[in-house]
C-alpha cells in the first residue's frame, strides 16, 4: 500500500481562490481587510515565517502592516504598540510571531490582544470558546488539519483520532476541533506510556511534536490518515516533519508532506481568520464602510 497524499498546497489554493469574492466584497464597500504583524528579534526561522505571510496578503488583496522590532523591546514598549492596533479599525487582525525572546511573557502579550482581532486563535477567550464547540476563531494550524481531512471527505465521527503533542497552539485546539467532529480523541505526550501502542489505534494521527522522524512505520495502522504539522531541520539543512515520511506512506491510507502539507494551509487559515474578522467589523460598523483607511500608529 502506498498512501495518497494530501496536498496541503493545492487545497491552499482552493481555499484562497474561495476567500476572493469575499473579499472583492468588502473592498467594494471600502473596507479592505487588514492584518498587522509582529515579530520581536531576529529568529530566523520566524522571520521566514512572516515573511511568507506577510506575502501571502499581499497575493491575495489583504492589507498588511510588518513591524520588525528589536530583541531588547521592553513588554511596555509591545504592550502599546499592541494597544495600538487594537485601536485603529482598519487593522482586523493581529498577530505576534512566536516564540518571543525570554524576558517578555508571551501569555501575557497575547491576552493583550483583543480577542476578535485575535486572527491566530490563542487568546484565551478564543481558547474557551473552542473547548465550549463555539469557536470565534480557530487556532489556524489546526483550522488547516480540518479542512485537509474535510478535503478527502474523511468520515471523522466515530473514529479514533490520536494526537502527538499538547501544546496550546495545535495539541490542545487540535484535540477539540476532532472531538466537536465527533471522534474519539486521545492526546499523547512526552509522559505516554507505550506510545506506539496508542498510535496503532489510530485511525487519524496527527503529529505535532517538533521532533524528527518521531513516528515511524510500526507506529501507523495500516490505512490511517497522518498528518504531519511538525516542521525541523534535517543534518543537511532541509525541511522535514515528526513522521518518517518515506516508511510511514507505505503504511498509511493517507498523509501529508513537509513542505507543502500543514504549513501553506496554516497561512491559509489565518487569511480566512483576517477575512472574517473584517466582515465582523463591517457588520457591527456598517457607518465606517467608505471612509479612508488610517495607518496604524505602529
Amino acid at each position: 500500500m502506498t498512501a495518497r497524499l494530501i496536498d496541503g498546497k493545492a487545497l491552499a489554493a482552493s481555499v484562497r481562490a474561495g476567500l476572493k469574492p469575499r473579499i472583492e466584497a468588502l473592498a467594494a464597500r471600502g473596507q479592505r481587510p487588514g492584518l498587522a504583524v509582529i515579530l520581536v528579534g531576529d529568529d530566523p526561522a520566524s522571520a521566514v515565517y512572516v515573511r511568507n505571510k506577510v506575502k501571502a496578503c499581499e497575493e491575495n488583496g489583504i492589507r498588511s502592516w510588518f513591524e520588525h522590532l528589536p530583541a531588547q523591546t521592553s513588554e511596555s514598549e509591545l504592550l502599546a504598540r499592541i494597544a495600538a492596533l487594537n485601536a485603529n479599525p482598519d487593522v482586523h487582525g493581529i498577530l505576534v510571531q512566536l516564540p518571543l525572546p525570554k524576558h517578555l511573557d508571551a501569555q501575557k502579550i497575547l491576552e493583550t490582544i483583543a480577542f476578535d482581532k485575535d486572527v491566530d486563535g490563542l487568546h484565551a477567550t478564543n481558547a474557551g470558546l473552542t473547548l465550549m464547540g463555539r469557536p470565534h476563531f480557530r487556532s489556524c494550524t489546526p483550522y488547516g488539519v480540518m479542512k485537509m481531512l474535510e478535503s478527502i471527505a474523511y468520515p471523522l465521527r466515530g473514529a479514533h483520532a490520536v494526537v502527538l503533542g499538547r501544546s496550546n497552539m495545535v495539541g490542545k485546539p487540535m484535540a477539540m476541533l476532532l472531538l466537536a467532529a465527533n471522534a474519539t480523541v486521545t492526546i499523547c505526550h512526552s509522559a505516554t506510556r507505550d506510545l506506539a501502542s496508542i498510535t496503532r489505534q489510530a485511525d487519524v494521527l496527527v503529529a505535532a511534536v517538533g521532533k524528527l522522524k518521531l513516528v515511524t512505520a510500526d507506529m501507523v495502522r495500516p490505512g490511517a490518515v497522518v498528518i504531519d504539522v511538525g516542521t525541523n531541520r534535517t543534518p543537511d539543512g532541509k525541511l522535514a516533519g515528526d513522521v518518517d515520511f518515506d516508511a510511514v506512506r507505505e503504511v498509511a491510507g493517507w498523509i501529508s508532506p513537509v513542505p507543502g502539507g500543514v504549513g501553506p494551509m496554516t497561512i491559509t487559515m489565518l487569511l480566512v481568520n483576517t477575512v472574517e474578522a473584517a466582515e465582523r467589523a463591517a457588520a457591527r460598523s456598517p457607518s465606517a464602510i467608505g471612509r479612508r483607511p488610517t495607518e496604524p500608529h505602529i
